[in-house]
């Protein structure tokens, strides 16, 4: 059964409430995200309800600080694919407006936990937040659910070697910091930017190397460089490349956007949805004297790809 998106909580129907939830922002559905939806499909599993994730849109964050740089690891696309990937069944994509930032965190488990999702149990992360002022934390989660009758559940900190915890933070540094592949441990999966391929300058295609384009809006922006990458294709198809995630100073500055030479590729994408993993960084981005020294360096940034992302060519 396919996963169903619902983004609303008020009037909704009988059919769409007493879920099992797990609860958060879950940006990247990282591998510490997983844990908590774990704890909710075991509730599920036991109470033969659905599984849901109750999630928010825009991020509290851009609603509170809408000037800041973008920071998002995902559109909800690729989150919504991440939950089906997990069992999910509902995506509660939540309007996060002021009414919902006025809530304290009473009011937001009786309003929209209890009285709009009628939630059978909620699954939350030991240092969750909610409600204004961020005052609610799981202990109080759990007196809540003894209060209004539905189950809680706690998922305990997940990280890797060290002390440190998965988070989506992590994630973030690690690309700001030019290291895809921490980044890919903590979510379980290499980073990926999705988006419409645009028309560009179409000067690769006239030096022999055409590229997707992609702009990166309201993503996060990883260390500006050379990446080499897996593209995935509206058909399923996964192709190795070379992406320039930058600003092109050689050929004239454009806003950032990944820039990707899929090897031995030749069709029209335009207008096309593709996701482009960033694997490994190869260089920081550079601003050439000539076209022929950029094209020389393009050539070694292929092999270099290749050795990596596609070491049977």
């Amino acid at each position: 059964m396919p996963l169903k998106t619902i983004q609303a909580w008020k009037n909704l129907p009988p059919e769409a409430r007493g879920a099992s939830v797990a609860l958060g922002n879950f940006d990247g559905v990282h591998r510490g995200h997983q844990q908590v939806i774990a704890q909710a499909a075991k509730a599920a599993l036991a109470d033969k309800t659905s599984l849901g994730v109750v999630s928010f849109d825009p991020h509290p964050r851009r609603l509170f600080r809408p000037t800041e740089p973008a920071f998002k690891l995902m559109t909800h696309a690729q989150q919504a694919r991440a939950l089906a990937g997990l069992g999910v069944d509902v995506f509660y994509l939540l309007p996060f407006d002021f009414e919902m930032a006025s809530y304290g965190d009473r009011e937001f488990v009786e309003k929209v936990l209890v009285q709009g999702l009628g939630v059978k149990h909620v699954a939350v992360g030991f240092d969750i937040s909610f409600g204004r002022g961020r005052t609610g934390s799981a202990e109080l989660m759990k007196a809540y659910g003894e209060e209004y009758g539905f189950t809680v559940s706690v998922a305990e900190p997940v990280g890797g070697q060290g002390d440190e915890k998965f988070s989506s933070t992590g994630v973030r540094d690690a690309l700001r910091d030019g290291h895809p592949e921490q980044a890919a441990a903590i979510l379980g999966r290499p980073f990926a930017i999705e988006g419409v391929v645009r028309r560009g300058q179409q000067l690769g295609r006239q030096l022999g190397f055409p590229t997707a384009n992609v702009e990166v809006e309201d993503y996060v922006v990883p260390k500006l460089g050379v990446y080499a990458t897996r593209t995935r294709l509206p058909d399923g198809r996964e192709v190795p490349g070379v992406a320039n995630l930058g600003n092109n100073p050689t050929t004239g500055i454009v806003e950032t956007r990944l820039e990707t030479w899929l090897f031995d590729f030749d069709e029209d994408l335009y207008g096309q949805i593709i996701e482009t993993d960033l694997v490994a960084f190869l260089r920081p981005e550079l601003k050439f004297d000539s076209l022929e020294l950029m094209i020389e360096q393009i050539h070694r940034d292929e092999q270099a790809a290749r050795a990596i992302v596609a070491p049977a060519f």
